[in-house]
Order: structure tokens, then sequence, then C-alpha cells
């Protein structure tokens, strides 16, 4: 009985231990997580205001190790047999896709396309016609309504069904307008 008391008196040690163990390990990934935020927030706002942070830039990574750029995108995430992704390369997979999501924006942000087709584009406004001002959208409010007020405008300026679409842009701000441009280009051929 005393054996059994003493295993089980050892085992409830190891898994406090181990608890304890586990604790502190998650501590330190949760301190690493915050920096790497803290430096993903400090890259975005350099990349914002115009400071480009160059591919050869240093990473710390937690061992004190320095990894560049290039070595980052060579290296594969390795998982343990637990599971888990090292947190050195969790924070160079995280740095990675927030640099390519950047490059990405800041390039698709130039190439911008009318996301209606050709032959939308080559349809002509009535003779004489008047661009209404337009009440715009923001996103907030209804969309229904701002549809109906939208074509109600066009129909007693003098256009209708597919020339409608050209103008629609017109309509929009903010956020819609954002959706808007985010459109595919050619995606819309007619109003319906």
């Amino acid at each position: 009985m005393m054996t059994n008391a003493t295993t089980i008196e050892e085992q409830l040690a190891s898994l406090t231990r181990a608890i304890e163990g586990l604790t502190k390990h998650i501590q330190e990934q949760d301190a690493q997580i915050a920096r790497l935020i803290d430096k993903a927030d400090n890259f975005v706002a350099s990349y914002v205001m115009g400071k480009q942070v160059e591919a050869h830039d240093e990473v710390e990574a937690p061992n004190k190790q320095h990894y560049t750029e290039k070595d980052k995108s060579a290296k594969e995430l390795q998982i343990s047999s637990d599971g888990l992704i090292p947190v050195d390369q969790l924070k160079e997979f995280i740095e990675g896709t927030i640099k390519s999501k950047i490059e990405e924006s800041s390039r698709s942000s130039l190439t911008y396309s009318k996301p209606y087709t050709l032959r939308i584009h080559s349809l002509k406004m009535p003779i004489g016609y008047q661009l209404p001002k337009f009440q715009q959208f923001d996103g907030k409010s209804n969309p229904k309504q701002h549809v109906v007020h939208f074509i109600e405008k066009c129909n007693n300026a003098g256009t209708y069904d597919d020339h409608l679409i050209k103008q629609f842009v017109r309509s929009l701000k903010d956020n819609s307008f954002d959706w808007y441009t985010n459109l595919e280009a050619g995606s819309i051929d007619r109003w319906e």
C-alpha cells in the first residue's frame, strides 16, 4: 500500500512538473508571438509610411540565429511528432505571408481593370445625356434602397438597362467602392 501511495505521489509530482513546463513553454511562445505581432505591425507601418523592408533584412529567431529572407523561403515548416511547429518557423512563415500580401496588394492596386466587359465599355451614352447627382452608398445603409434610388435617377435622366453598369461606380464610396474595385475584370456583362 505504501509503495502504491509513493507511486501515485511520484506520478502526481511528475504531472505537476510537466504542467509547469508546458505552462512555461506556452508563456514563452505567447511572448514570442507578441514580439512577432509587434514586428509585423512595425513592418506594415514602415511599409505604409514609404519605407520598404528589403528582402535581405534579417529576422532574429528565438535561438538567436539570423536568417535572411532567402534562407527562410527555402526552409520548409517542420512539424514535430506532437504536432507543434517551432516558433521561429511559424514566425518566418507569418512574416513571409505578410510581406507577400503587401507586395500583392501594392501590385494589384496599380493594375486596376474595370469589372465590366468590353461590350459594356463600348456602350455610348445617349446624346445630350446629363449625369445625375447620385446619392453615394457607403455599404452601411440599405443596399436594396440604394439600387432602387440609383435606377430611378438613371431612368429619369434617360439611361436604362446595361447603361446603368457604367454609371454605378459613381454611386459608391468607402467600403462599397473598395468592393467594386476588387471585382474581377470583365465579370459584369449585363444589368439584372
